[in-house]
């Protein structure tokens, strides 16, 4: 996704507790590995166009203790934006996704995806999706990389694919919010994390810098088409929901998608 919103006032005392959580934490042994390196048989993919459970070009892959993202099995791309969900919803807790962009493009998707990519989070149940709906209802930590020309393009941007979040305190009509992150070019790994707090709090972490929160994610907002509307119902506050990575028609490599659990 490509475009920009996000936080309000929220007590002293919860900050306090999110700033709590750095980069790995104190305690290793309680992050759950949510990709074991050799399979994803524990994800559900959904890919535009297609029913989902069908990982169509084998679009996503398990190679060298990676996931990955292809499209060297695709004909023309179609728009055919792919999504990777673990199996099952999460509202509390500390995410940390370690990824890389590759130097391979699909070169008629749309211009915007270039170096472009995102997790998803409180993200609608992919079996409710219909065949031809494009991203699911959900929050987007957007990845971008830089583009090699010395311009700012920062990652860990916030994106509402049929959601609304407060920013500073109101309703951000942007679709996508900038982070103040670095810049960071060619295939080099960064780690990205976020904490999220049900429907409260959610914080944005780029190689142990925070650059980004906002709070009360719901459910409004445009983008996201061909839904079934039962499943938005504006001003639904999102406290829970699956985790996704993102295929858009950027080559990108995915080697830690990790988990702690977090006390309400």
């Amino acid at each position: 996704m490509n475009r920009y919103r996000l936080f309000s006032i929220v007590p002293i005392a919860l900050l306090v507790f999110v700033c709590s959580f750095s980069q790995h934490g104190s305690d290793e042994k309680k992050w759950i590995e949510l990709f074991n390196g050799k399979h994803i048989r524990n994800w559900i993919v959904k890919v535009n166009h297609h029913e989902v459970g069908v990982n169509f070009g084998n679009t996503f892959r398990v190679e060298d203790g990676l996931i990955k993202v292809r499209y060297d099995q695709y004909g023309a791309f179609n728009n055919q934006f792919s999504h990777l969900y673990f199996k099952r919803p999460f509202s509390h807790y500390h995410l940390l996704v370690e990824y890389r962009f590759t130097g391979k493009f699909k070169e008629d998707a749309p211009g915007y995806t270039y170096r472009n990519s995102g997790v998803m989070m409180h993200s609608q149940d992919p079996r409710t999706m219909l065949k031809d709906q494009d991203w699911p209802i959900s929050i987007e930590m957007q990845f971008l990389g830089g583009l090699g020309d010395g311009k700012p393009r920062p990652t860990g941007n916030l994106c509402t694919p049929g959601t609304d979040v407060v920013y500073e305190g109101k309703i951000d009509p942007r679709h996508c919010i900038d982070s103040r992150s670095h810049t960071y070019d060619g295939d080099q790994w960064v780690t990205a994390e976020a904490i999220v707090l049900g429907d409260s709090l959610i914080k944005h972490i780029i190689n142990g810098d925070t650059v980004l929160q906002y709070s009360k994610p719901q459910v409004g907002g445009g983008v996201v088409t061909n839904f079934d509307p039962k499943y938005k119902v504006d001003g639904t506050p999102l406290k829970k929901g699956y985790i996704a990575l993102q295929s858009e028609g950027q080559e990108i490599d995915f080697r830690r998608v990790a988990i702690r659990i977090l006390k309400r």
